[in-house]
């Protein structure tokens, strides 16, 4: 049986484009060349070089990886390179990233990469966890399956309806900007685990909460999520930090009390600080 002949450049550029929702057209203008070209580079009339095939990557906002993967299907070397975190090129963004995870205590807050997989976290995180299954502790520990499985902190999460709604979206939107095939299989996952997926945000919220029970106080965050913007390299472009703050006074007063500094410095060595999944 013959293996299926790899997508050209053409196609792939197209497919971009039709995922973005733009004409040939619009992406004309943008990039600034002619409509006609960018017909003949999607139909395989016209072979584009590395320059142009970056100049409608940045127009079609083709994340780093998939920037590669286009380069090599027009036959040239991948430019963006992807180095394990801890390689000496990228201590700098290491070392700024453990500085956020660490400023950020009492509250918690993750480093996450494409496909929300744990890279690392501040000790903080070890409170909202205690509890789940060590199944879903094992490396790599994917922050949205930890969060949705009924043996994670499902059973602690008061608007689980409403929280699943915002996660499963979440992955379904990235999945749909990536085409990262992992992504669509994590979103099936997760939307099959039990669950109201009913949930719509009253008028008086401004966020959406995390309402997590921690013993037998309820606690309330939102997340801000940050990301590299200038990244070259693939797996600093895939990182993001999640950082929760309190939604509400009760959960600030909380954190900040001697009690929770206590719960965080007590809380048990046996779950690694950072799970080092890298994207691959």
């Amino acid at each position: 049986m013959t293996a299926p002949e790899a997508p050209s450049v053409g196609e792939l550029i197209r497919g971009w484009r039709e995922r973005r929702q733009l004409s040939q057209l619009q992406l004309a203008h943008r990039a600034d060349v002619s409509t006609r070209h960018v017909s003949f580079v999607e139909t395989g009339r016209s072979k584009p070089t590395r320059t142009m095939i970056e100049r409608l990557a940045t127009h079609l906002e083709v994340p780093l990886r998939e920037r590669n993967q286009l380069l090599l299907a027009a036959g040239f070397a991948p430019i963006h390179p992807q180095r394990s975190l801890d390689a000496p090129e990228l201590l700098a963004v290491s070392h700024a990233l453990q500085s956020l995870l660490d400023a950020h205590l009492p509250h918690p807050a993750l480093v996450l990469d494409r496909v929300w997989d744990i890279v690392d976290r501040n000790a903080a995180t070890d409170v909202l966890m205690e509890g789940c299954a060590g199944h879903l502790l094992e490396p790599p520990v994917n922050a949205v399956r930890l969060a949705l499985h009924p043996d994670g902190l499902a059973p602690r999460i008061g608007n689980l309806g409403q929280w699943r709604t915002h996660l499963i979206g979440q992955v379904r939107h990235r999945a749909q900007r990536t085409g990262d095939r992992r992504l669509h299989d994590l979103a099936a996952e997760v939307a099959a685990y039990p669950g109201d997926d009913a949930g719509t945000p009253v008028r008086s919220e401004v966020v959406i909460p995390l309402e997590l029970t921690i013993g037998d106080t309820q606690v309330r965050f939102f997340s801000i999520s940050a990301a590299v913007e200038s990244a070259l390299d693939v797996t600093v472009d895939e990182l993001r930090v999640e950082a929760f703050y309190p939604a509400d006074e009760m959960t600030r007063q909380l954190l900040a009390s001697d009690r929770a500094t206590q719960s965080v410095r007590a809380a048990k060595n046996t779950l690694p600080r950072s799970w080092a999944s890298r994207a691959t």
